[in-house]
């Protein structure tokens, strides 16, 4: 009998770390579980009355890097390329970001001639706006590993980063030359970031995975002979390996008393809630194009920032088309409300992006459309020491020799490549294969 691995969460993680050991020479069973009835985690994608496309999670992918090209490829391997939306290097919605600040919106400096007070501003809004976090409380070694990286290795972040951290070998595909020759800045997917989730669905079926929806996992327990039992409620699976694609604290519930170190490490892997407000204007123009803009907690500790989601992918806009924005809520207000057990009502979101919308972008009609998801715990937070416990878990696990695995937004980056990419080495490490850095 050939090995089973469990794949536990049906988020992109999950579904990645599934999508590779599929593809292996000799593949192991898959069984991929997932608590909810729908596979993609945050990943959604939603249709309005005028087939409008509103994104409730992430609404669009980097291909820059190692990492944006292994994505592109496995978008090629599942036959996607004519649903692709590419942003262009020489479009406004590459070039142009800004800051809301003074009551003002201000372009970001494209070069590196940032002065200390907008550099303070720039890294407090890009923690708002990446990890919805205090950017005095989170790591920058651990959430931006690339400019810690720069530092360490050159002792300056911005020299380190015109030098760059050396070649690494990138994937090739005719999608990868033609991001690389435009210079796409990101793209998304003619009907929405979720189909691509739902390819890598159909993909899986047809090479014989199970996926389980709806079956929220219960308990782990290690059995005599070194495997899993994961137990669903009314049935049981056993495995010889699990990779974990749940969140850590989730995680940190369901393993065995012999995990009890890994637990508690994987228990202090916090996360932040996020309310996502997608509005949409009809005759509506904006004052500025460009991808969107942040704001810092000195200026609206409720606002994380609005992304002009119209101009980036106006193919997206409907019939008729209408002007599309996403307003991102969160940071130390969203805490505040959560922790006083405040009613965190559709109606209060609503109003709150409305009014930024209205003071931020001059936009004063209300919208014609509005849609209103609160993401609970849906960001982990990398605060300080987050490092030493991703070297407690991997330690514990190596040293116990658990036949377990662990992947996903939790540990090395919460953007869409990040935990494709972790679902990929999660593979890799399960089938042997050293993953390629």
């Amino acid at each position: 009998m050939g090995r089973t691995v469990v794949v536990l969460g049906g988020g992109i993680s999950g579904l990645a770390a599934s999508y590779h050991l599929s593809r292996a020479p000799c593949p192991p069973k898959v069984v991929l579980v997932e608590g909810s009835e729908r596979l993609g985690g945050w990943i959604r994608s939603v249709r309005g009355p005028d087939g409008a496309v509103f994104e409730l999670g992430p609404r669009g992918i980097r291909p820059a890097g190692v990492l944006g090209a292994r994505t592109l490829l496995m978008v090629s391997e599942l036959g996607l390329d004519s649903e692709v939306l590419p942003v262009r290097g020489d479009h406004a919605a590459a070039q142009n970001r800004f800051l809301y600040v003074g009551g003002a919106l201000h372009a970001l400096p494209s070069g590196i001639s940032l002065t200390l007070k907008v550099a303070s501003l720039a890294m407090d809004s890009l923690c708002r706006g990446v990890f919805a976090g205090n950017s005095r409380e989170l790591s920058i070694r651990s959430c931006f590993p690339s400019l810690f990286q720069a530092e360490q290795t050159h002792r300056s972040i911005l020299l380190g980063l015109l030098l760059g951290a050396g070649r690494v070998p990138q994937p090739d595909s005719a999608l990868i030359r033609q991001a690389r020759a435009e210079r796409w800045s990101q793209w998304s997917l003619r009907g929405g970031l979720e189909t691509l989730p739902q390819a890598l669905n159909t993909h899986l079926t047809s090479r014989g995975v199970s996926v389980l929806r709806g079956q929220p996992v219960c308990g782990l327990s290690l059995q005599a002979e070194g495997c899993w039992k994961v137990s669903l409620g009314d049935s049981n699976l056993e495995a010889d390996h699990i990779i974990s694609a749940i969140p850590a604290s989730v995680l940190s519930k369901l393993l065995p008393a012999e995990a009890a170190p890994l637990a508690h490490a994987l228990s202090t892997i916090t996360a932040v809630s996020v309310a996502v407000v997608n509005l949409q204007y009809r005759g509506a123009r904006l004052p500025v194009q460009g991808f969107g803009h942040l704001v810092p907690s000195s200026e609206d500790p409720g606002i994380l920032g609005i992304v002009y989601d119209s101009v980036a992918f106006p193919e997206q806009d409907g019939s008729p088309p209408g002007l599309r924005l996403t307003v991102m809520l969160g940071g130390s207000w969203l805490r505040t409300l959560e922790a006083r057990g405040s009613v965190l009502s559709q109606e209060l979101f609503q109003k709150e992006a409305e009014k930024a919308a209205a003071t931020q972008l001059g936009l004063k009609e209300p919208p014609s459309h509005c849609l209103v998801h609160l993401h609970k715990n849906c960001i982990p937070q990398y605060t300080l020491g987050h490092w030493q416990k991703l070297e407690s878990a991997t330690q514990f696990l190596a040293a116990q020799k658990l036949p377990l695995t662990l992947a996903g937004a939790s540990y090395e980056g919460v953007a869409v490549n990040d935990c494709i990419e972790s679902g990929r080495q999660a593979a890799a490490r399960v089938l042997g294969t050293e993953p390629k850095s």
